[in-house]
């Protein structure tokens, strides 16, 4: 991959020669005269030229320094130069509203809307009565045929389990929780000799056996807050094995661990890379596992990823989204916010509020990379003024191949996420107090992409079955034509398979919403969550029981899928359902949520590394 940045050849100095003046006629003091008035009037003209001058650039140095006000670019993506290319989007959405001249506490003292939080409460019951019923124990359930399956043949490790167990807490549902309990203590066991993928075992099993030890130590039944124990040991031992992972010559994690063996085994579908997201979302739920026992060697593996990727020539905080675990450098790819690099942004700024803001260069790591976001990332479409996430893919200049890259205009679902945390960002969940009238130039750009990234994220749900698809193509402001009349659309079939339009219970949007709400009081996210969740319950209801992804969400009625993720019952019910509960459940200010949302406590460090200070 060519260098992001380049260096300017390095010349000699030339010799110049200045030629003498020629000797001319004497002149008289008439002809002095003259000179002089002609002089005069040249000086004159030099100086309102200067003055001209000196607006065109204070004009120009206010357009690029303020990316918000600029004019969109109509520079066709194939005319990019070799470093990255500038995002620019329009001034649409500038100003806070009336309306939204929020609480400076933000959205500490919001009530529950007890009706719509119920109701969500149902649609749980309904999925995790038609697993249990169904696929009791099994890693995943299929709806339509109901049955259950696992993720290798040597059998499951409980992902719809474990990954249920503080959603079932948080929701109240104890005789539920109970059985979950009675599973994980006399059924699960992490001795397969089977490759699972790191990063997903992290954050959904190790992750859910935190979350599970923390929210029953602090239970309000003793019975339960006896539980506590039991979920730490399983996650040590859990721990324990993750940590053949981090193995690699880098000290990266490799994309695959056998628990059994404990060894880490390379991603052999994409020459032994990692991703960006899944070497750098491990973080949250290690370095929890670290206070917890004192034993700070899951903290330090965790921290050398983060580390590593620092010590890198990142341009703008913003990376590819393969590096290699055998030598720690980045691969040539795409840069994007969406699959393989998304929850790396996102726990930048959560690995600084889980230890109290005391580790400050995860701060100034997210700070970088939003800027970077800002300037690279973002577009504007032309008809509606929404502002929607790009790519950055690396591509050969048509006139010289020479290295360069290609912007696309496409945002995965998956990206929603972002609009959250760019609010969160602002507030830390409550530990700033936020003057929303007065939001210094930085914030006021975070609130104006995060709101519009929402937003937008809300306009892809306009379809006929009123859920947003997987994949959502933006039309950029060159497609002058295309531009005028729709502001995205989903890409057509591909021999037959619809990837794009797929709609498969993803949590991101509602995540945004929860937050932003959270974070500001503003009800129309609620009224948005409402929106999303009706349409999931009219398409995605299972008469027998569960809910399923949809193929089509242009189409109605549309096909379900045999698939219920176990993100429904773990990201999507639950964000649904913290939406419209009252705020002093599950405060901001005292918890993350890790990118499984599973609930983590905010503590004070008891390690803090000369890095994490640097």
């Amino acid at each position: 991959m060519a260098d992001l940045r380049q260096r300017n050849p390095v010349g000699t100095k030339a010799q110049v020669t200045v030629p003498l003046p020629k000797q001319g006629k004497r002149l008289d003091k008439k002809d002095i005269d003259k000179k002089v008035g002609q002089i005069q009037q040249l000086n004159l003209l030099r100086f309102l030229l200067s003055l001209a001058g000196l607006s065109a650039v204070a004009w120009f140095g206010y357009k690029t320094l303020y990316p918000l006000l600029s004019t969109p670019s109509t520079t066709p993506a194939s005319d990019t130069q070799t470093q990255l290319p500038g995002s620019k989007f329009g001034k649409k959405t500038h100003q806070l509203l009336s309306e939204e001249l929020f609480s400076p506490v933000g959205g500490i003292g919001l009530k529950a809307d007890v009706e719509k939080r119920e109701a969500v409460k149902d649609a749980f019951i309904w999925s995790w009565n038609a697993y249990e019923k169904n696929a009791w124990g099994a890693d995943e359930y299929s709806p339509l045929s109901q049955t259950g399956s696992n993720l290798t043949s040597a059998g499951g490790i409980g992902y719809t389990i474990v990954d249920s167990l503080d959603a079932l807490l948080v929701l109240d549902l104890i005789p539920e929780y109970e059985r979950a309990r009675d599973w994980c203590k006399n059924e699960l066991s992490f001795e397969k000799d089977a490759t699972f993928n790191t990063f997903e075992t992290t954050i959904r099993i190790l992750g859910g056996l935190l979350s599970a030890h923390y929210l029953s130590s602090v239970h309000i039944s003793l019975a339960v807050r006896e539980d506590a124990p039991l979920f730490l040991d399983l996650a040590v031992d859990l721990g324990e094995r993750l940590l053949g992972a981090f193995s690699s010559p880098s000290g990266l994690p490799w994309s695959g661990i056998n628990l059994k063996t404990r060894n880490g085994i390379p991603d052999q579908d994409n020459q032994g890379v990692a991703s960006l997201a899944e070497a750098a979302s491990l973080q949250l739920e290690l370095k929890y596992l670290s206070h917890l026992t004192g034993d700070y060697v899951y903290w330090k593996k965790a921290e050398k990823v983060t580390e590593i990727i620092r010590s890198q020539a990142v341009h703008d905080g913003i990376a590819p989204i393969f590096i290699s675990p055998m030598n720690g450098q980045f691969v040539a790819s795409e840069i994007r916010l969406g699959s393989r690099g998304d929850s790396y942004y996102e726990y930048l700024l959560k690995q600084y509020l889980q230890t109290d803001r005391e580790e400050p260069v995860y701060r100034d790591m997210y700070d970088e990379a939003m800027g970077g976001i800002k300037k690279h990332l973002i577009g504007q479409t032309s008809k509606s003024g929404l502002i929607f996430t790009q790519e950055l893919h690396p591509a050969r200049h048509p006139k010289d191949q020479s290295q360069t890259w290609q912007v696309v205009p496409k945002q995965d679902h998956l990206v929603c996420f972002l609009g959250g945390s760019f609010i969160l960002g602002i507030t830390e969940g409550g530990k700033r107090e936020v003057d929303w009238k007065n939001l210094n130039e930085i914030e006021m750009e975070d609130f104006v992409v995060g709101k519009g990234i929402v937003e937008s994220c809300m306009k892809t749900h306009e379809t006929a079955t009123g859920l947003a698809p997987e994949i959502a193509m933006f039309v950029q402001w060159s497609d002058q034509q295309r531009a005028e009349n729709e502001d995205w659309y989903i890409k057509p079939n591909q021999n037959g398979v619809l990837i794009d339009g797929r709609n498969i219970l993803r949590p991101e949007t509602v995540e945004s919403l929860f937050l932003a709400y959270r974070s500001t009081g503003d009800e129309r996210y609620r009224e948005w969550g409402w929106q999303v969740f009706e349409a999931f319950q009219k398409w995605c209801k299972v008469p027998s029981g569960g809910y399923a992804g949809i193929e089509d969400v242009q189409t109605v009625p549309p096909k379900q899928l045999d698939r219920m993720e176990t993100f429904w019952l773990a990201e999507t019910l639950k964000y649904l359902y913290l939406l419209f509960d009252d705020s002093d459940h599950i405060p901001l200010d005292k918890h993350i949520f890790n990118t499984e949302a599973h609930i983590l406590p905010v503590f004070k460090p008891q390690y803090i590394s000369p890095f994490a200070t640097s």
